[in-house]
């Protein structure tokens, strides 16, 4: 017989029986597919996870967490954190139904520009507080937002006024758990014994190559009490929420541990050809297989962003109680200030991103002449010295090198589980969950983390750091061993490309200073500036005082260090290579060519200030040699020709590497003397002359 058989109408599916109320499961549901209208309406997105996690969700926004969405931003409030971030119209499903500013339009709007629903979260939208979507970077972050509240309890809270007591929630899927990062973070939080830390793995056994199968058949579960976590598994959260509202009741019951709860989730659930596959992962349903999933859930197929008003009911409800939950807070707060004035000032002080009277009024002072040579790390150590003790919202730590990174402040205690009110954290051998905690530590609020590393390490940090400067969090960097001069460890820890690295990312300040001025210049801006990352890259050597240094001058990213009467050539340098030319350019002027050299602490910075301000110190007509032990990328804006690193470095003395590499004061004034020569008799090309080109266009009309 040829041909084919005439199709038969469309098989009828029958949902499970659910043993909860049946509003419930219609608010459930009703998630679902305000989900999957988004990715659908964008023809873009990913539906499958929301679907799949929107019990987490309902149990969260209605029954478990604390939050006021008219108070978005209230101390007190639960934190929530989506580390899968790619189903982040599950959060923006939530901000909508309980009253947080998002309209249907804004869900409309998904992944378009300049709307508030990204194609994964990010902190400009009320109710998100970290910026997910790299995976494992969520869960991380959330460790430092456990480790704040428990910090800050610590500190504030006394037996009848607990203003610090929340819990911190997140949903995490298995990409989250493969990448490292999260793995690093995992294990200090067991360390911690962080026990308002509470993950919703959503154990859907799907990634985008395909099952997890393929790739991840580890126990998770047995790794997470290898962690010191609290762990447990519900299996069901299809038919009924009671299982995991049990799970929650336990978790929180043990104080003393994190706890993970591994819920077996179908990805796309309800989909006709996609639920439980990974077609459901990363593309939008489409409209004939979204018709038949709102099908089966019991919804009008054809109702895009539809929200029954008994499930509004529910979830305006819901936002009711967190508005009395805040207004309870409140008045709680109010006692509390009303018995500890000074405190309660202080908390205020903190949350507004407000620093304390005097911030460096005790910078250390260098007297040249007087007081010993020092390596910059050492300055770094003394202006936290300095400031720690006025600021109680100065925390860090470092990845297991603090006598290398010199970050330990007078005074410090260590974080610890049992004295939580510590501020020294000890993040182990831990480089990109450092990262990552310190982001969550920020976003919590009323804390300005710092963390450190050798510089070369930087690379096991950037996507944190990336993502501290996405979202203008003003955390500190302190990166110490930064150039070749770090000697006899060789290539493996001499950091060449990394300096470029980070100067080429958008919203980060890369300081190298010179000296103690220009240390304090240093961290005067690192800590006003509280929406930009700043990366303070420190020597292991020691270095010289400059006589024409001083912390104003510093705090413009670069200026004169030593003139010359009409300068035939200008050497610019950064950090430990300052000195050097300050040496080449007493004998290139004693010779004949007279000779000024700019300390550039800050490329940033400087590039900030005034057109004329930086023609007087780079004019851009005067031959300009930079010198710096790292890539000459970048340097090309500021000079015409370079001494920098073009291979990977070597191990010995440090003082030896600098001269094999040709940073000694000798080359330095031969390779100026030089360009100076190349140009005689014609016209120097004007570096600083060219037009800034605004790359971002305006909105086109529609």
């Amino acid at each position: 017989m040829g041909g084919s058989e005439p199709a038969g109408p469309p098989i009828k599916r029958t949902p499970p029986p659910y043993k909860g109320a049946e509003l419930e499961l219609k608010c459930v549901n009703t998630i679902r597919a305000v989900s999957a209208d988004q990715p659908q309406s964008a023809n873009s997105g990913h539906p499958g996870a929301p679907m799949g996690c929107a019990p987490f969700a309902y149990l969260l926004w209605v029954e478990l967490m604390k939050y006021s969405s008219s108070q978005p931003k209230w101390i007190g409030r639960d934190r929530f954190v989506l580390s899968n971030g790619h189903a982040c119209a599950l959060q923006y499903t939530m901000l909508h139904l309980t009253g947080y500013g998002l309209t249907i339009e804004d869900l409309k709007a998904f992944r378009k520009i300049g709307s508030k629903t990204p194609g994964h979260p990010e902190n400009i939208t009320d109710g998100v507080e970290v910026c997910t979507g790299p995976l494992g970077q969520g869960i991380s972050n959330a460790v430092g937002l456990a480790m704040a509240e428990r910090h800050l309890a610590a500190t504030y809270n006394d037996a009848n006024h607990p203003v610090f007591d929340n819990y911190t929630y997140v949903i995490c899927g298995d990409g989250c758990l493969q990448e490292g990062v999260s793995g690093e973070a995992s294990s200090l939080a067991g360390h911690l014994g962080l026990g308002k830390l509470i993950v919703f793995y959503d154990d859907n056994n799907i990634t985008i190559d395909g099952d997890t199968a393929l790739s991840f058949t580890e126990d998770v579960q047995k790794r997470y009490e290898a962690y010191g976590w609290h762990v447990q598994a519900v299996e069901d959260v299809v038919t009924q929420l009671d299982d995991l509202r049990a799970a929650v009741k336990n978790a929180k019951s043990v104080a003393d541990k994190p706890s993970i709860i591994a819920c077996k989730t179908l990805i796309g659930y309800g989909s006709p050809s996609k639920q439980g596959t990974g077609a459901a992962h990363g593309s939008p349903l489409g409209v004939d297989d979204l018709k038949g999933t709102k099908e089966y859930y019991g919804l009008p197929p054809d109702e895009s962003f539809h929200v029954p008003q008994d499930v509004q009911k529910v979830f305006t409800d819901a936002a009711a109680k967190g508005t009395e939950a805040y207004a309870a807070w409140t008045a709680m707060f109010e006692q509390y200030a009303a018995k500890f004035p000074e405190k309660a000032a202080e908390i205020n002080r903190r949350f507004a991103g407000e620093l304390p009277d005097g911030i460096c009024d005790d910078m250390p002072k260098f007297v040249i002449g007087e007081d010993k040579d020092l390596a910059s790390r050492k300055m770094s150590q003394a202006s936290l010295n300095a400031v720690a003790p006025v600021m109680p919202e100065l925390v860090g730590g470092s990845a297991d090198l603090t006598p290398s990174n010199c970050t330990l402040f007078k005074g410090a205690k260590d974080f610890q589980k049992g004295s939580y009110e510590g501020r020294y954290f000890r993040f182990g051998v831990r480089e990109h969950a450092m990262g990552s905690v310190s982001n969550g530590l920020f976003a919590y609020g009323g804390m300005r983390p710092y963390c450190a590393t050798f510089l070369t390490f930087v690379g096991y940090m950037l996507g944190s750091i990336r993502v501290a400067a996405l979202s203008k969090f003003g955390v500190i960097y302190i990166m110490t061993h930064d150039s070749i001069g770090l000697g006899e460890d060789g290539p493996t820890h001499q950091p060449i490309e990394t300096l470029e690295s980070l100067r080429s990312m958008p919203n980060i300040n890369v300081f190298r200073p010179a000296d103690t001025n220009e240390m304090n210049a240093t961290y005067e801006i690192a800590l006003k500036t509280r929406t930009t990352p700043s990366v303070i890259c420190c020597s292991r050597s020691n270095l010289p005082a400059l006589y024409g240094s001083s912390a104003e001058k510093a705090l413009k990213g670069a200026y004169i260090a030593v003139d010359a009467e009409s300068p035939a050539l200008i050497l610019v340098a950064t950090g430990s290579e300052v000195g050097p030319c300050v040496k080449a350019a007493e004998s290139l002027t004693a010779a004949g060519t007279a000779t000024r050299v700019v300390s550039m602490p800050c490329q940033e910075v400087f590039l900030q200030q005034s057109a004329e301000y930086q023609a007087s110190v780079l004019p851009g007509t005067i031959p300009t040699l930079s010198v710096e032990a790292s890539s000459p990328h970048g340097w090309h804006r500021f000079s015409h020709s370079q001494i920098a690193m073009n291979t990977f470095g070597c191990s010995g003395k440090g003082s030896d590497v600098f001269e094999h590499f040709g940073f000694s004061a000798s080359n330095i004034q031969a390779k100026g003397k030089a360009l100076v020569d190349f140009y005689a008799g014609g016209t120097v090309p004007n570096i600083m002359f060219r037009p800034v080109i605004d790359v971002i266009q305006p909105p086109h009309e529609t």
